[in-house]
């Protein structure tokens, strides 16, 4: 698929960053560090399933309703090993509804080497975010397709770092959502010294950008952001800067304004829109970066 391709560009250039790949990832000798920058992307293509052994159901039934899972495996422990695509079956009449119950049961009754993030199962705190047959979203809210015949493949969040299997490396994520401030700055005191309150309408222009809950399906799912991930901030990001620009509450527009104002921050947005059709939650970050640059022009 396209957000699996090589970026061979991208991987030489992350290979070399020691305070990041190499510090949080398995060391190896420096004769073989492009194996590792591969190894550790997904956007290198993993071995194919035909290739792999698959791994059955542990206790099939007479009525068994059997679905195979290609799932995305990789470990730190081999390095210089290709990623590949491990194929599992289970009976859907022992499973949960939803991805995320497959990769529990898979996990404790088949093959407990599978890693993968989870927390809180209800789309809240965006752990489990990966790609699902081809769309980014949370195995939590992702139902199983009850298909028999159509085999699921399962893929960490592509063009990031793997730290293991379909976990995905989000450093980089996280450093440009702190860079934007993500809290309340003010100067001003409350009038009565213990809340800064604002109208029914300025509060309602906070509905569908307080809701993000940075899972990074929008921004790992934007060509902009593929390519330049180091300089653009992405649309979760972007969405969350809007979310303080919109709020009436705070005194810091002026420079929040200011860190967006260069060539790359913000305006590697190209308005494909993967961002808006592929959040989980139903959010527009599309709108909110349209938004900000309406702000700039305006301001």
């Amino acid at each position: 698929m396209a957000a699996l391709r090589t970026s061979t560009s991208r991987l030489l250039s992350h290979s070399f960053r020691s305070s990041v790949a190499i510090r949080s990832y398995a060391t190896v000798e420096v004769k073989p560090m492009r194996k590792l920058g591969e190894a550790m992307s997904s956007t290198q293509p993993p071995v194919s399933e035909k290739h792999t052994p698959t791994i059955d159901e542990p206790s099939k039934s007479e009525n068994a309703k059997t679905k195979t899972f290609h799932i995305y495996r990789w470990s730190p422990e081999r390095p210089t090993e290709k990623p590949k695509m491990q194929s599992y079956t289970l009976d859907l009449t022992k499973t949960g509804p939803m991805v995320l119950d497959a990769l529990i049961r898979i996990k404790n009754e088949v093959d407990p080497t599978l890693t993968f993030r989870r927390s809180c199962r209800e789309g809240i705190c965006g752990s489990c975010a990966m790609n699902i047959d081809g769309v980014n979203t949370l195995a939590c809210l992702c139902r199983i397709p009850t298909d028999t015949k159509h085999e699921s493949r399962i893929y960490p969040l592509p063009h990031t770092y793997v730290v293991k299997d379909l976990v995905p490396d989000l450093t980089q994520f996280y450093k440009q959502y702190k860079s934007i401030k993500p809290y309340l700055q003010r100067s001003t005191k409350a009038e009565d010294g213990r809340e800064y309150r604002q109208s029914p309408s300025d509060r309602k222009k906070l509905d569908g950008l307080y809701e993000c809950i940075l899972c990074a399906c929008c921004s790992t799912s934007c060509p902009s952001y593929w390519w330049n991930s180091e300089q653009y901030l992405g649309p979760a990001v972007l969405l969350q800067s809007y979310r303080w620009l919109a709020d009436s509450r705070d005194e810091r527009k002026g420079e929040r304004k200011a860190m967006l104002d260069n060539n790359m921050s913000l305006y590697r947005c190209h308005t494909i829109l993967n961002c808006s059709r592929t959040c989980p939650k139903g959010l527009n970050p599309g709108k909110a970066i349209t938004e900000i640059k309406k702000a700039m022009a305006t301001a």
